[in-house]
């Protein structure tokens, strides 16, 4: 599954970051977020036991989802977590064996930039797709400017400081999609408070 076909399929262009996530709690932190409509799925690998979380999540969801793993920064990683079956494989900076190493597995991969130079890095590298992080450090503004040189099929995702109130602006400024941790979950949080929150983002990008 890719992020293309679930944005055919009329998902939001939304990835839920569950940094901190335990895998006692991943399939009912799931389970509400796909309930409320978000299918797209990222535990990061600072997280307690995340390849737990994410082969619990990818067996409930791997059927109607796009799950994956974030914070991914070596090639043993990549392996690991092809071997869970998911497909999402997102990275906070451009390492050019982790990008390369995630396509030859047929992996999604989103790897993080800041400026043009690295943007293209990945781009070189394989990626067709690009995490704009910290996405807060520079703004809107700064990914409406990035886009007028970047390739027109390479999509870019805002990640960082992303929320209700400026997810449409991101959209607006070229963004393909957004990730949001801390406005979705955090450790600790109940998953009805993680429903909550993933109706607000479904309500504001509804406008």
């Amino acid at each position: 599954m890719t992020i293309d076909q679930l944005l055919d399929e009329g998902a939001p262009p939304v990835i839920a970051i569950l940094r901190g996530i335990s895998p006692r709690e991943a399939v009912e932190i799931g389970t509400v977020l796909i309930g409320a409509g978000i299918r797209m799925i990222e535990v990061p690998l600072n997280s307690p036991e995340p390849f737990a979380s994410i082969t619990a999540l990818q067996e409930a969801f791997g059927d109607c989802a796009l799950i994956g793993a974030g914070t991914v920064l070596d090639g043993s990683s990549v392996d690991r977590l092809a071997a869970t079956g998911a497909d999402l494989l997102v990275a906070p900076n451009t390492d050019a064996q982790v990008v390369a190493r995630g396509i030859g597995h047929g992996l999604e991969v989103l790897p993080g930039f800041l400026t043009p130079s690295e943007a293209f890095a990945a781009i070189e590298a394989g990626a067709r797709k690009l995490k704009l992080f910290p996405a807060s450090a520079v703004g809107p503004a700064y990914l409406s400017a990035i886009r007028e040189v970047l390739p027109a099929k390479v999509a870019v995702w805002a990640v960082g400081g992303v929320d209700a109130g400026n997810i449409r602006d991101w959209l607006a400024a070229g963004a393909q999609g957004v990730a949001l941790g801390g406005a979705l979950y955090r450790p600790g949080r109940s998953a009805a408070e993680v429903r909550a929150g993933a109706e607000r983002i479904i309500a504001a990008l509804k406008g």
